[in-house]
């Protein structure tokens, strides 16, 4: 019998595309947001996934606003960290897996070499230590889990950077991005197949996830009007301290994938691909 699989934040970029992959798949899909189970509420999340009745939820729903964050930190504590820990402790009493979505801003974003799943976590800002929080929460309540940190995501579904970018492009011709953080854009249409993949399996822990390839912000904004054809929209190189944001950023979020392929699963492709489909994506979306 196919698995049954809850998904929460299904309306968000990620769930919007694991809920389009499960069913892909021949699964069983269960898409959860606010309305059908607020994750604040500790009996609603008992009784939504006990009713599921699914062999596993892949629990996206996050507070993801990272320099709103900074003025709103209870609001962010309660779904990112309190909301997670309901999640599980419904999963831990309904004998399900649960695989969290978590992110690489548990780390501090020091250095140059890629962080390690196993790696010291030390937050930077208060969207990065409630997801840490949120960790925790599931090593302590949980056996079987999964903990995928992603980076840098963008999909077709909801806002993003690229999407940013191609509109401040068209509207001003010019802009200025960060050139001294790097990481690996990552698309949800490749990150869904793989994390349907692995919450088919028994192949539990933590995991890093990303599509293959390093970038600074810089340049995923000069391959960005690259491949869209914006080629006359001036691209200007500033440092984080030039860019006043609220939340400091990590300027490392290299990650290391060696622990996907240990475990047999399928890297995925160049990030300049994923780039490349998901314009084409967006493009006939609006046709």
């Amino acid at each position: 019998m196919a698995m049954r699989i809850m998904v929460t934040g299904a309306k968000g970029q990620l769930g919007t595309d694991l809920m389009n992959e499960l069913k892909k798949q021949g699964l069983t899909g269960i898409g959860v947001d606010v309305e059908e189970m607020d994750i604040t509420d500790a009996q609603a999340c008992r009784r939504v996934i006990s009713q599921a009745n699914a062999d596993a939820v892949i629990h996206c729903a996050a507070y993801t606003a990272v320099d709103a964050a900074e003025d709103h930190v209870e609001l962010c504590r309660k779904i990112n960290s309190d909301g997670t820990r309901n999640v599980a402790l419904a999963c831990r009493e309904a004998g399900i897996k649960l695989m969290y979505i978590s992110t690489d801003y548990v780390f501090d974003g020091q250095g140059t070499r890629p962080w390690e799943p196993d790696d010291e976590r030390a937050p930077l800002n208060v969207y990065g230590l409630t997801k840490y929080e949120g960790e925790l929460a599931i090593e302590e309540l949980l056996d079987d889990y999964f903990i995928v940190r992603i980076a840098w995501v963008f999909g077709v579904a909801g806002n993003n950077f690229i999407k940013t970018m191609l509109r401040l492009g068209k509207e001003r011709g010019a802009v200025s991005v960060v050139d001294d953080q790097v990481g690996s854009p990552t698309y949800t249409y490749d990150l869904a197949r793989l994390l349907v993949d692995m919450v088919q399996t028994d192949k539990f822990g933590c995991y890093h996830a990303t599509n293959e390839g390093l970038c600074s912000w810089y340049e995923f904004a000069k391959e960005i009007f690259r491949q869209a054809g914006m080629d006359e929209v001036k691209v200007t190189p500033v440092s984080s301290l030039e860019f006043a944001a609220k939340a400091k950023r990590p300027e490392n979020s290299r990650m290391s994938k060696e622990k996907l392929i240990a475990n047999g699963f399928a890297l995925l492709p160049p990030w300049q691909d994923a780039l490349a489909r998901f314009l084409i994506a967006i493009n006939n979306q609006q046709v």
